[in-house]
């Protein structure tokens, strides 16, 4: 059986699955893509680690729109439009920090770490009761919510809850999640650079097996080379449709991890150190669950672009168009909040060595991706990327394909729809709805 639409070719007898190339160049479907992704899904906003104290508050920008979100005096987070109600000039200017109140520096009005208006200079020329009233308040995001401490946004205000739409995504989070009795928080920082491609080569990139041992040939000699009695970098897994665009794959893989893999490299004092972190996993997960956090690797997509890489350390990337050939990426470290400094040295480094800006993966990808987008400029006479490796096996192997079938499979029903709406929930690629 073969189905059609504008952007995509699934042919379920020949088992190929292709997407038109001209929706990595298509200045159309980037508005779509706002229109009908990006104003419709949940993003992903920040960590609950960064909101420890009422005033605290992060700026972001999330699809295009900057966003106030602060810790209230009761605690609560709460997520605001970064604009004055007033005649809307932008309320904080500073990225984060702490602050009981936020004057906007056009007209002087201030505003609570709740977004309620507390004062205007000139109060007397308003009515009586416009502060009472709330007209002068900042305007929350119509939807927020938090899954494992981890913080949505939606512009949607009949989103589906966050819950359904996360779907088999739940399992990942809760299980980054409990890597740590005391919680786990995103280090002090974030990693900002652009790259010169569609926004969705990094999606496929972020979820693509099958590029690692020819791209990232470099850092598997390293890791050859430096740890000791390693004497193979093969790397041996699962692909999974969690439902929603979501996916992820999961493997083996040669390099350590703070949480809970010990190499040589690291020295027998790192082995005690891996040794009592596996040891409390074991006593607070049991042993399998406790192999599975410490011997496995996972990238994880929340679709439509949240990706956590929880890896040889733990990487949140967001990722933004500008363009359809430009897009801007933010990286933040998540640990748990307990860590020996020698865990902390050594994940530091790992967070830097592999995906930093000048590790030894993001160069390698970023010419990938931008090589790719220059061949998109062939786009009129070679029409067709093809994505379909594995398709049609019952359990894909994790340098299979069928993690970007998922993507693109809700993305092309969220692209197709008649109107902004979103789909029916917890929709799945052809090959894994059964």
């Amino acid at each position: 059986m073969t189905s059609e639409t504008k952007w995509m070719e699934i042919d379920e007898t020949n088992l190929q699955f292709r997407v038109a190339r001209e929706t990595f160049v298509s200045e159309q479907i980037l508005f779509d893509e706002y229109e009908k992704i990006f104003d419709t899904c949940w993003l992903y906003v920040g960590h609950v680690s960064e909101f420890k104290k009422p005033g605290d508050f992060v700026t972001r920008t999330i699809a295009r729109r900057n966003l106030l979100v602060t810790m209230g005096t009761d605690n609560s987070i709460n997520a605001f439009f970064n604009t004055c109600p007033h005649r809307g000039a932008t309320v904080c200017r500073d990225r984060s920090g702490n602050s009981k109140n936020f004057q906007c520096f056009y007209h002087g009005w201030v505003f609570g770490c709740d977004g309620n208006l507390k004062s205007q200079p000139g109060k007397e020329r308003y009515c009586a009761d416009f502060i009472a009233s709330g007209a002068g308040n900042l305007v929350p995001v119509p939807k927020f919510d938090i899954y494992a401490g981890f913080c949505f946004v939606s512009f949607n205000a009949d989103v589906e809850p966050l819950p359904d739409y996360l779907a088999g995504a739940k399992e990942y989070l809760d299980l980054v999640s409990k890597y740590s009795e005391s919680g786990m928080a995103i280090s002090s920082g974030t990693q900002e650079y652009a790259i010169r491609a569609n926004w969705k080569l990094l999606v496929e990139n972020s979820v693509d097996g099958y590029h690692a041992v020819s791209t990232h040939a470099t850092y598997l000699d390293y890791l050859k080379n430096t740890n000791g009695s390693l004497s193979s970098t093969k790397l041996e897994g699962t692909s999974y449709d969690l439902g929603n665009g979501h996916a992820v794959l999961e493997y083996t893989a040669p390099w350590g991890r703070p949480i809970a893999s010990w190499v040589p490299l690291w020295g027998e004092d790192g082995k005690k150190e891996i040794d009592g972190i596996y040891a409390r996993l074991v006593e607070l997960h049991g042993e399998e669950m406790a192999d599975r956090m410490a011997h496995k690797n996972r990238n994880l997509l929340i679709f439509p672009n949240l990706v956590i890489n929880d890896i040889m350390a733990i990487t949140v990337r967001t990722f933004y168009p500008q363009a359809p050939n430009y897009m801007l990426v933010n990286g933040w470290s998540l640990a748990p909040n307990e860590e020996s400094d020698w865990a902390k040295k050594f994940r530091l480094s790992n967070f830097l060595e592999f995906l930093g800006p000048g590790g030894f993966a993001t160069p390698d990808d970023v010419e990938a991706l931008e090589s790719c987008q220059n061949g998109f400029n062939n786009y009129r006479l070679v029409p067709w990327s093809d994505i379909s490796k594995g398709m049609g096996k019952a359990s894909p192997n994790y340098d299979d394909e069928l993690q970007m079938r998922a993507f693109w499979t809700r993305w092309n029903q969220y692209i197709s729809a008649s109107s902004p709406s979103k789909p029916n929930a917890d929709q799945r690629s052809a090959e894994t709805a059964a």
